[in-house]
């Protein structure tokens, strides 16, 4: 029965192939939207781990949470030096990293921190940092590189790198009076590290040197800088990780009411499920999308199996001259309503990997979203178990009306 529902479909395949092509997209979009959405979640998820605060001027704790892990948007304020000298001296702060943005090369985010990065950030489940090629930081010219970095920029051990003034692709100041020698290159971590260039805090501070209100007054020297006092004036944000995680409370309240000058404390996960919050109207409305992409699809299949039915009523009278009864026509419907449901998921999910390795290197440069190449997960294995159980249910509404023809027609076709 299902070789002859097969032969059936592949008779009509011009029709049949447009019905099974509306399918798979829908359900290419289908598993899309939810792939990009999860794994979306779990790479912002595991950009940091293991940090308890994250201190940055006041502002709103999403926006804090952006700039500082994930290299999206920019800050109102800066952290004052001694603001953060201050707080970092505080009882039960095991540690801090301090980050400073503002520049760029080539597109990528140029960080300004201390060898504290290196040492105590965390990413995934608790991974340390590691380095692929080369070496931290140790004076104030050199630069670590993220992994896409170097592999999009080709750069090697030893390259001399300039930065630019400003967070933007396109720059027309560059320190190009005080270059940076790349020293290592991090290994790949699926996060906005691989698009960063690490550089030490004393080297943001030097290549600003000479540069009065934004604008580029005098060259220094590399000798001059560093003969100058490079400790910073003021950073972006930092981030804290304390000795017993119950004191978190306690010491963002602190920040939060810190005197000298407004200052905010965000816990990042509490921050992520705002964000999460402020995303939830946006991924409801692409499920829904997505979801109505699928029902138009089966829809679309309805209607192509009843518009041919009654085409087919010479060919199902033929089937019961050879001794084929009522059943035996439902079932052959049906079976081929599944078939093309069938086939129409099994080249959805291969379009879903297609367009996956495609755009995968778009969506990593553009918005930093990794999407992994491996096999549905269950939620994903339930949704095309609705898909499927839809076309069967929808298959045996023309699986019927062949049923009821079978009967008024006999062996002769009735008009």
């Amino acid at each position: 029965m299902l070789k002859l529902a097969l032969q059936s479909v592949w008779a009509r395949r011009l029709t049949a192939g447009l019905t099974l092509l509306a399918v798979a997209i829908s359900v290419t979009l289908l598993l899309g939207v939810e792939r990009v959405r999860t794994q979306a979640r779990e790479g912002f998820a595991n950009t940091v781990s293991g940090t308890d605060l994250i201190v940055g001027a006041r502002s709103g704790q999403v926006n804090l949470l952006l700039y500082s892990v994930f290299r999206i948007g920019n800050p109102t304020n800066n952290v004052g030096w001694q603001a953060y000298q201050a707080i970092k001296q505080q009882p039960g702060i095991a540690w801090t990293i301090p980050l400073s943005l503002g520049d760029s090369h080539k597109g990528f985010r140029v960080l300004g921190t201390t060898g504290d990065y290196f040492t105590h950030l965390k990413y995934g489940q608790q991974q340390p940092l590691q380095l692929r090629e080369g070496r931290p930081f140790q004076t104030p010219f050199e630069a670590v590189l993220g992994a896409q970095v170097a592999e999009k920029l080709g750069y090697r051990l030893d390259q001399p790198i300039v930065i630019a003034h400003g967070a933007g692709n396109t720059s027309f100041s560059e320190h190009d009076n005080l270059p940076f020698k790349v020293v290592g290159i991090l290994a790949p971590t699926g996060t906005p590290i691989d698009r960063t260039i690490h550089v030490p805090l004393a080297g943001i501070e030097a290549i600003h040197l000479g540069w009065d209100t934004g604008r580029h007054s005098k060259n220094v020297t590399a000798e001059q800088a560093l003969a100058e006092d490079l400790t910073p004036k003021s950073i972006t944000a930092f981030m804290v990780g304390l000795n017993n995680r119950i004191l978190a409370f306690q010491l963002q309240r602190s920040v939060n009411t810190y005197p000298n000058e407004p200052l905010m404390a965000i816990l990042p996960g509490a921050a992520l499920q705002e964000l999460w919050s402020l995303m939830s109207v946006a991924e409801t409305a692409l499920a829904v999308i997505a979801g109505f992409v699928v029902v138009a699809g089966l829809i679309g299949m309805l209607t192509t199996l009843l518009a041919g039915l009654n085409e087919r009523r010479r060919e199902l009278a033929i089937l019961r001259s050879l001794g084929a009864g009522p059943g035996h026509l439902f079932c052959l419907l049906a079976l081929e309503a599944v078939a093309l449901t069938s086939l129409g998921i099994a080249l959805g999910v291969a379009l879903l990997y297609l367009g996956q390795g495609i755009a995968s290197p778009w969506l990593l440069s553009r918005y930093g979203i990794q999407l992994q190449m491996g096999l549905p997960g269950s939620y994903e294995w339930q949704l095309l178990g609705v898909v499927w159980l839809a076309g069967l249910i929808i298959g045996l509404l023309p699986a019927a009306r062949a049923y009821r023809y079978s009967l008024s027609d006999g062996m002769t076709i009735r008009v």
